[in-house]
């Protein structure tokens, strides 16, 4: 008989993860073999108003972690999909595809649990590697990042606190509209917001490679 497998987050909150909306436990919960995880929504903004950060992210957006401009209204997919990482952890690999007026671009990002925190790295080569504290207030989920690293060949070089960026992420579910909702910010020590994305979208689970609902 098969072992029971604990997604990241499960590992992560232990038995608080009943205190979250049910679905979002669904969304959270580890996904099934042959399974994947299929959202579809609209993201209100994406992006920054500060010009002088577009140079920047679009070195980061060739290697998918964010994109530059100031985008309203966007029409995206996500896909998770179970995975192990290099530690034999659960992990869940997630592509978030934004469907700019300019064209499609993705954003990649493998989240897993190394048996302390969660630990998410982000691009195509995962050169950025951050820890989260995860919290549940109200049945909506909040992860707060509390280091952040690059990754240098086979180093790992962390950021000092006190000038690294954080990352916040809250995702809940509005009974009033049936959808799952998600806010990220990127914020900086002193300069404040750097960027935001946030939105609302329906989630299932289907076959993967298919369009097949579970």
């Amino acid at each position: 008989m098969r072992a029971h497998v604990q997604s990241p987050y499960e590992l992560a909150l232990g038995t608080s993860f009943t205190e979250l909306h049910p679905r979002l436990r669904t969304y959270f919960s580890a996904i099934p073999p042959e399974m994947e995880g299929y959202g579809e929504g609209v993201f209100s903004v994406v992006g920054t108003p500060h010009r002088w950060l577009w140079p920047v992210l679009w070195m980061l957006g060739r290697q998918g972690v964010l994109f530059p401009g100031w985008h309203q209204d966007v029409p995206f997919v996500v896909l998770n999909e179970p995975a192990v990482d290099e530690h034999g952890n659960t992990s869940v690999n997630a592509h978030r595809t934004f469907r700019f007026a300019h064209g499609s671009r993705t954003m990649v990002d493998a989240i897993a649990f190394d048996g302390h925190t969660l630990i998410d790295q982000l691009g195509t080569a995962r050169r950025y590697v951050a820890t989260f504290v995860s919290r549940i207030e109200a049945g909506a989920l909040t992860l707060q990042s509390s280091t952040f690293a690059i990754r240098a060949g086979k180093r790992r070089i962390t950021v000092p606190r006190l000038i690294a960026t954080r990352v916040s992420l809250t995702e809940r579910f509005d009974e009033a509209d049936g959808r799952q909702h998600v806010t990220v910010t990127v914020t900086a020590p002193v300069i404040g917001q750097l960027y935001v994305y946030t939105g609302s979208f329906e989630y299932r689970l289907r076959c993967a490679g298919t369009k097949e609902q579970l």
